[in-house]
C-alpha cells in the first residue's frame, strides 16, 4: 500500500513510544488518524498536542485485552469513516519474571494484552476490511523475543512467539484468499520506550513489584538499561513505513541481532540446548 492520502488508520498503544510515532507519521502522509490507549490522560494529551499540530485525530480508551472494548473501537471506526486501510496493533506489556514466579495474574495480563488483544482486532476489523476489497496493511508489534527466548521472561517471550505464529498463518490466510490486506510483524530490539513500566497500566490491579528470584531481578535491570539505550521510536517508524510500501511482512530494526534468530536456528536443526545470548 504506497499512497495513503485520505486513508483511515486505527491505532493502539497509540499515546506514547512506537504507537504515538507510527500516528505522527501516518499523519504526516495524510491519513485519518483513530487512536486508542489503556491511559485515557495520556490519550487525551496525546490527541489534544495532535489536534494543536493541526492533526485531525480522534482519541478511544481502550483496553485491547477486553473484546468488548476493541469490539466497540471497530463500531467507532467503520461508523465514523467507513473503512480502516491501516491497522496497527501496538499495545503491550511485559513482565521480569522466571515460569515459577510468573503468577495466573501475570499470564492473563501479558497474554491478554500482547496476544488475545491482536485476535480480538482481528475478528473485529478483518471482515468489514475484506467486504470493502480495498488496499489494506495490518501492522502487528511483536519483538525479537517473538523470534528468540530471553531468560525471566516467560511470560512475554511465550506471548510474542504466539503472535509471530499467528501472523504468519494470517498471511497465508489472506494470500490464498487473494485479498489486497497485507500484514506485518514488527519485531524490534531494544527501543527507548516506557515498556518496562508498563505495569502502571495493569487492568487487573495487580502490581508484581520487584522480582523474587535474584537471577531475574538482574535480567529485569539489564532489559531496563537496555531499553533506556535503545533506539528512538522515529527509527522504528521509518521501518515500519518501509515495510507498508514494499508490502513486507518481516520488519527487523536491528540488523545485528539477526545473528541471534541464525543461532535459534541452528540450535533448533542441530537439536541442541538454547543458546544463552547477551542481553
Amino acid at each position: 500500500m504506497k499512497n495513503l492520502q485520505g486513508k483511515i488508520a486505527v491505532i493502539t498503544g497509540a499515546a506514547e513510544g512506537i504507537g504515538k510515532g507510527i500516528a505522527l507519521r501516518a499523519a504526516a502522509e495524510g491519513m485519518q488518524l483513530l487512536l486508542a490507549d489503556i491511559n485515557a490522560a495520556k490519550l487525551q494529551a496525546t490527541v489534544a498536542e495532535f489536534r494543536a499540530q493541526g492533526i485531525a485525530a480522534l482519541g478511544v480508551p481502550t483496553d485491547v485485552a477486553s473484546a468488548e472494548q476493541v469490539n466497540a473501537l471497530a463500531a467507532k471506526a467503520f461508523a465514523q469513516f467507513g473503512n480502516v486501510h491501516l491497522l496497527v496493533n501496538n499495545a503491550g506489556v511485559a513482565v521480569a519474571r522466571p515460569a515459577w514466579e510468573t503468577t495466573q495474574k501475570d499470564w492473563d495480563w501479558v497474554m491478554g494484552v500482547n496476544f488475545y488483544g491482536v485476535t480480538h482486532a482481528l475478528r473485529a476489523f478483518i471482515p468489514t476490511m475484506l467486504k470493502h476489497g480495498e488496499e489494506g496493511h495490518i501492522v502487528n508489534t511483536a519483538s525479537m523475543a517473538g523470534l528468540t527466548s530471553q531468560p525471566s521472561l516467560a511470560s512475554y517471550n511465550a506471548s510474542k512467539h504466539a503472535l509471530v505464529s499467528l501472523l504468519e498463518g494470517l498471511h497465508h490466510d489472506l494470500a490464498l484468499r487473494h485479498s489486497k490486506i497485507k500484514v506485518s510483524v514488527l519485531c524490534p530490539g531494544w527501543v527507548k520506550t516506557d515498556i518496562g513500566h508498563s505495569e502502571r497500566n495493569r487492568s487487573d490491579g495487580k502490581q508484581a513489584g520487584s522480582a523474587i528470584d535474584p537471577v531475574a531481578a538482574k535480567v529485569g535491570m539489564a532489559v531496563l538499561q537496555a531499553v533506556e539505550n535503545g533506539i528512538p521510536a522515529s527509527q522504528v517508524v521509518s521501518d515500519v513505513f518501509d515495510a507498508i510500501a514494499a508490502e513486507r511482512f518481516y520488519i527487523l530494526t536491528h540488523p545485528e541481532m539477526k545473528h541471534a534468530i541464525q543461532v535459534r536456528m541452528e540450535d533448533i536443526l542441530q537439536q541442541r540446548s538454547p543458546t544463552l545470548l547477551k542481553i
